[in-house]
C-alpha cells in the first residue's frame, strides 16, 4: 500500500520532559524527531501532539516544541490515544486515514493507539526510528505486536520520500538536505 500525503496526518506521542531522561538512546530519538517533524512540515502533513497526565510527566520537551511550532496539545489520561474524545475528533475532522505515529512509550501508549486505530479503520504508519521505550527490548517487541495487528513500520527517511514521491522539486530538496 502506498502512502499518500494528501490522507496522512502525524500523530506525535507524549514526547514530555520527565519521561525523556530515561528513554533508551533517546537522543538518537529526538535527531531522527527532529528531521521527521521538519520533513512532515515542508511536505504540509497535519499535526496531532498529545501529553499523557502533563501535571505529573511535564510538557512536550522543547526540541520537538520549537520544530513543531505553534500547536495544540491534546492532553490525556488514557494510555491510549482513541480513548480520548478531542484526539478522536481531530483525526475524524481531518479525515486522514494513514495515520503517520512517532512517541513514546513504544510498548505502552505508542502500541494501544496503533490497535486501537486499526480497529476505528485507519492505518497507521509506525516510524520504528522516531518511537523509543525505556528498555529496547520493549519496543521491539512492541513493533513485532504493532506489525502483527496490521500496522505499516518504516523509518523517517523511507516515509519522507514516499509522501514526496517526486524528485527535482522544492520539498525533494528540503527532504534531501534533511537526511544528509
Amino acid at each position: 500500500m502506498r502512502v499518500l500525503k494528501e490522507n496522512s496526518i502525524a500523530l506525535i506521542i507524549d514526547i514530555q520532559e520527565k519521561l525523556y531522561p530515561f528513554i533508551f538512546k533517546n537522543s538518537e530519538l529526538t535527531h531522527n524527531l527532529e528531521i521527521l517533524i521538519k520533513g512532515l512540515k515542508a511536505l504540509d502533513i497535519p499535526f496531532i501532539v498529545t501529553e499523557q497526565y502533563t501535571k505529573g510527566l511535564g510538557p512536550t520537551i522543547e526540541p520537538v516544541k520549537l520544530n513543531l511550532g505553534e500547536f495544540e496539545v491534546n492532553e490525556k489520561m488514557s494510555f491510549s490515544c482513541c480513548d480520548n474524545h478531542q484526539i478522536n475528533e481531530s483525526l475524524a475532522f481531518n479525515a486522514k486515514y494513514n495515520v503517520i505515529i512517532a512517541g513514546i512509550e513504544a510498548h505502552v501508549c505508542v502500541l494501544q493507539t496503533v490497535i486501537d486505530l486499526i480497529e476505528s479503520g485507519y492505518k497507521p504508519i509506525v516510524v520504528e526510528d522516531c518511537i523509543a521505550s525505556r528498555t529496547e527490548n520493549n519496543k521491539k517487541i512492541a513493533i513485532e505486536r504493532m506489525q502483527q495487528a496490521g500496522a505499516i513500520i518504516t523509518t523517517y527517511e523511507s516515509i519522507l520520500f514516499e509522501l514526496c514521491r517526486y524528485s527535482g522539486t522544492d520539498v525533494f530538496r528540503v527532504i534531501s538536505k534533511l537526511v544528509k
